[in-house]
C-alpha cells in the first residue's frame, strides 16, 4: 500500500524549543487542546524526526541547541519543511546579540515558513502550518517530477531550481564547529 499520498493529509509535526522563554511553546500547545484542536485535521505532534514532515522551531538559536538542532533536521525525511515559530526564532527577538545565542534558525538551517510574534498566537502557528502543508505538497511534487526526469538538461534545470539543503545543511555544520574553536 503507498503511504505517500496521505503525507499532506495527516502530517507529523516535530516540535523543537532551541531555547525560548516557552510562550511560544505555550501557544503550540494551545493548538492541541480542544478550543483549537489541530488533531482533527489528522495532525499530529511526534517525537521522532524520522517520522516527521515539519519541523516547528521555537525560540533562538542557542550554542548548546545548535547542532541538535541541525542533526533533528538532517534526520527528517525529504520532502520536510521548517517552520519558525515566534520573533525568537525568526530574528533572535529579545535574546539577540547575547553571548549564548546564534540570533534566528535561518542562519542554520534553510527555513520554509515565518510565524512572527511575541509570543505567537494559535491562529498564526495554525495558518503557517496550513501554509507549510502547501509547501510540502509543492517540494513533493517537484521531487516526484525529478525522480521521473530522464533528460539531463532537464534534471539539471530542475535541481537548479531548488535548493541545495545538504550544502546549506553543510555550511550550517561548519560555522558551528568554526564558531565553537573560538
Amino acid at each position: 500500500m503507498n503511504l505517500k499520498k496521505y503525507r499532506t493529509k495527516s502530517p507529523w509535526i516535530l516540535h523543537y524549543n532551541t531555547g525560548s522563554c516557552n510562550g511560544c511553546d505555550v501557544e503550540i500547545l494551545a493548538c492541541l487542546a480542544p478550543k483549537y484542536d489541530i488533531e482533527r485535521f489528522g495532525i499530529l505532534n511526534k517525537g521522532n524526526p524520522k517520522q516527521s514532515d515539519i519541523l516547528l522551531v521555537t525560540g533562538p538559536v542557542t550554542k548548546r541547541a545548535r547542532e541538535r538542532l541541525i542533526r533533528l533536521y538532517m534526520e527528517m525525511p525529504e520532502p520536510k519543511v521548517v517552520v519558525a515559530v515566534g520573533v525568537c526564532a525568526c530574528t533572535g527577538g529579545v535574546f539577540r546579540g547575547m553571548y549564548n545565542v546564534e540570533n534566528g534558525v535561518d542562519k542554520f538551517i534553510p527555513v520554509d515558513v515565518y510565524v512572527p510574534g511575541c509570543a505567537a498566537r494559535p491562529e498564526n502557528i495554525i495558518d503557517g502550518v496550513v501554509r507549510a502543508l502547501e509547501i510540502l505538497e509543492k517540494k513533493k511534487k517537484d521531487l516526484q517530477l525529478t525522480r521521473k526526469c530522464t533528460g539531463t538538461e532537464e534534471l539539471e534545470y530542475l535541481l537548479g531550481k531548488q535548493l541545495n539543503r545538504r550544502k546549506i545543511v553543510a555550511e550550517g555544520v561548519r560555522r558551528c564547529y568554526e564558531s565553537r574553536r573560538d
